[in-house]
Order: structure tokens, then C-alpha cells, then sequence
């Protein structure tokens, strides 16, 4: 269709489509959901290949936030059954990382609940990035701590931080319904003092919490004019005891439409497939990999995903290829131009980021009797890794 030849010449060249064509992409039907993947497929491999990047989370502190975010079975008043428990000791941490890497991971992503650290807290995760960086060579660290304050993001750089996460989550306008302890406003600045620290910067969305397809569309072009390494693209599971447990929306239809939208508006960017995608996409989830270059490996913050093994098995029978330690993620324009950043040049990447990555209802619950779509059975809260004396997924 013409629209998707429109979609793939503009991802080639890495040109914005239009709000317009981005909500084409969302409004397709399911007839054409494969000429869909196929298109988005084109403009995945022209930049990633067959590669897909392993990323592995890592809870450091567990549950008792106070923030109100709606989708958090972390938040505020939260009654759900979920592992609650402080930090862990670096050596703690180091030893649940170790277990990602193992399994292919790549990057380690360590996350922890709460508004954001205190500057105590960011020496213990400094501790934390060094300790894991000494045992495991070669691997990405991804802080995930909420909203920064000053210098502090300059200062995980200094521990040895690759990556800062924070997701905007939604579109600017609908921001306020779902949290109403920090601002959107809040989420834009921390991403871009992690930028501006020289940190990459790792910066999604949740889809499924009842927001319109211009809502989509706005939050991710919101993020295009970000302009973050990493777009993690996470799929709502309702949770008992949260104000969106009865939002059941998504199909894996419609999870896949949504991701093909993300690719082409920001085509060669690292997307991320996060929390919800066993219990929306099921079976559907191979083809996914058609779209995003980068996935979870194992468990999330407070559910278990499916079994590490499974994952490898899944990419490896879709004809992809787990990302070695010694390739780059990102296309030689984008390391160059922020290598030029540092440096004090321009970055010209494009041509026209308490939300962590995990923090993306990633949690499973019980959703009230006859949802259509419902699929609790899928998921368990996790009840092994970090925090526990149980052997870790990965």
C-alpha cells in the first residue's frame, strides 16, 4: 500500500513522518497487519540487521514507593502481594547481574522504586555500577533511579554508568490522569540532564492504559524530539489493587501495530519490547522481533517473564541473533554524533528516556471476571532473583 512504501522510504532516510501517517499506521487493520510488520521489518533490518540486543533488570529496592503512578503495583497505597525490600549490598546486586550476563545479556539495567535517590542513595549505586563493571567486562549499566537532581546524574557517569532510563510514559496531555506526584515536565528534565551528563539516555512508553491513538502518536514523537538512545515500549498488565485493573485494551494485534508506529517514527533508535509482552502478544511475539531491536531477558521488577531459555529459543527460531558484547547497538551516525557531543560539536543524530524500566506495569493481577482480552493466567508475580534466596530467571 502506498502508505507503507511512503512509511519505508522515510525510515531509510530517517525522515519524521507525519502525525498524519503515524496514525494510518495505527488504524490499519488486521488484514494488512503482516504487509504492516513487513514494512517495519525493512526499516528494523536496514539499521539493526538481525541482531537483538539483551537487556537484563536488576530490582535493587522493591515495592513501598510514594508516588502515585496508576500502572505501579510499586505505588502509593499499593495492596499488591509483590516482594517488598530495601537495597541490596552491591555484592547482592553483582551476583543478580552476573546471572543476566551469563545468559546473553548485554546491558544490566538496575532499577529502584521511590521519587528518586537521595544522594546517599546514588553513592550505594555507585558502589553497585562499580562492583558489577570489575566482575563482568564489557557490560552496559543502566541506572534506573527516577528523577535526578543536580549532579547527580554526572556522578553515576563518574561510577561508570552507560545509560540513564526514565520513561515520559504517555502524551503530555493525559499525563496528569495517570500520575499526579511529578509532573510530566519533571520526566523531560531528567532525561536531559542524563544527556547532558553524557549518559545515553533510555526513554519509552506504556501503551494499554486506556490513552486514544493521539496520544500514542504524541508521546512518541515527544520522544523523537527527545532524542534518546533507547525506547523501551511497554504493554499495561492491569494489577489487582491499582486504579487501572480493569484496563483491559490491548491485542496482540494492536501491540504489534504499535510497535511498526514507533519504528518508523523513530527508525533507528534501539526500541525495546518491555514489561507485558508474554501476556498481550503471546504467541505473537516472534513477530515483534520483526520491529524491536532489544528485549528483556527473564523477569521483570515484580512478574516473572517467560523462561530465560525460552527467549534465546524464540529468537533463534525467528532467524535473529543474540548482540555479542563487541557490537555496537546503534548505527555508526548516531556513536559518532555523540562522540561529537562530548566533544562539544552538534548533535545531529535525526535529520527532522520514579519511572524506570521496569517500572512500565510490567505486574500481573487478577482482572475482573469477563474482561475480553484478560489473561491472567499468563503471569506470576515474581517470587525468585533479587531479594529472594531463589535462583534468578535469566
Amino acid at each position: 500500500m502506498d502508505l507503507l512504501n511512503t512509511l519505508v522510504d522515510k525510515g531509510l532516510r530517517r525522515e519524521l513522518p507525519t502525525r498524519e501517517e503515524a496514525l494510518a499506521v495505527l488504524a490499519t487493520s488486521d488484514d494488512d497487519l503482516l504487509e504492516v510488520v513487513a514494512a517495519a521489518g525493512k526499516v528494523r533490518r536496514q539499521w539493526f540487521g538481525r541482531r537483538v540486543k539483551l537487556n537484563y533488570l536488576v530490582n535493587l529496592k522493591s515495592g513501598l514507593c510514594p508516588e502515585d503512578c496508576s500502572y505501579c503495583s510499586q505505588r502509593l497505597g499499593s495492596k499488591a502481594e509483590i516482594l517488598k525490600y530495601t537495597w541490596l549490598k552491591p555484592d547482592e546486586a553483582s551476583k543478580a547481574a552476573a546471572a543476566g550476563v551469563a545468559g546473553g545479556a548485554k546491558r544490566v539495567c538496575l532499577v529502584a522504586s521511590g521519587r528518586g535517590p537521595t544522594d546517599r542513595d546514588v553513592d550505594r549505586v555507585s558502589q553497585t555500577i562499580e562492583a558489577i563493571k570489575e566482575q563482568n567486562e564489557g557490560v552496559e549499566v543502566c541506572a534506573c533511579l527516577g528523577l535526578l537532581s543536580a549532579g547527580q546524574a554526572d556522578r553515576l557517569r563518574s561510577a561508570g554508568a552507560d545509560a540513564y532510563n526514565h520513561n515520559l510514559n504517555t502524551s503530555e496531555e493525559t499525563y496528569g490522569d495517570i500520575t499526579t506526584t511529578h509532573t510530566y515536565a519533571d520526566r523531560v528534565e531528567t532525561v536531559q540532564q542524563a544527556q547532558a551528563a553524557g549518559l545515553s539516555a533510555c526513554s519509552g512508553l506504556i501503551a494499554g492504559m486506556g490513552e486514544s491513538d493521539a496520544d500514542l502518536v504524541d508521546v512518541v514523537f515527544s520522544l523523537r524530539e527527545l532524542d534518546p538512545d533507547s525506547v523501551p515500549v511497554n504493554f499495561l498488565i492491569p494489577f489487582e489493587g491499582t486504579p487501572l485493573a480493569k484496563e483491559w485494551n490491548l491485542t496482540p494485534q494492536r501491540c504489534l501495530r504499535i510497535l511498526a508506529m514507533v519504528r518508523f517514527v523513530c527508525p533507528d533508535v534501539e526500541v525495546r519490547l518491555a514489561g507485558g509482552r508474554e501476556v498481550h502478544l503471546r504467541s505473537m511475539q516472534p513477530l515483534a522481533l520483526h520491529l524491536v531491536n532489544s528485549i528483556f531477558l527473564g523477569d521483570y521488577l515484580t512478574s516473572e517473564g517467560q523462561a530465560g531459555q525460552a527467549d534465546l529459543d524464540m529468537i533463534a527460531d525467528a532467524g535473529f541473533d543474540v548482540e555479542g558484547a563487541g557490537t555496537t547497538t546503534l548505527p555508526r551516525h548516531r556513536t559518532d554524533a555523540a562522540a561529537e557531543a562530548e566533544t562539544g560539536g552538534d548533535c545531529g543524530s535525526h535529520a527532522g528516556g520514579c519511572a524506570p524500566c521496569g517500572d512500565v506495569a510490567d505486574e500481573p493481577g487478577v482482572a475482573e471476571a469477563g474482561v475480553p482480552g484478560a489473561r491472567t493466567d499468563l503471569v506470576a508475580v515474581r517470587r525468585r532473583g533479587a531479594g529472594t534466596d531463589l535462583a534468578p530467571n535469566a
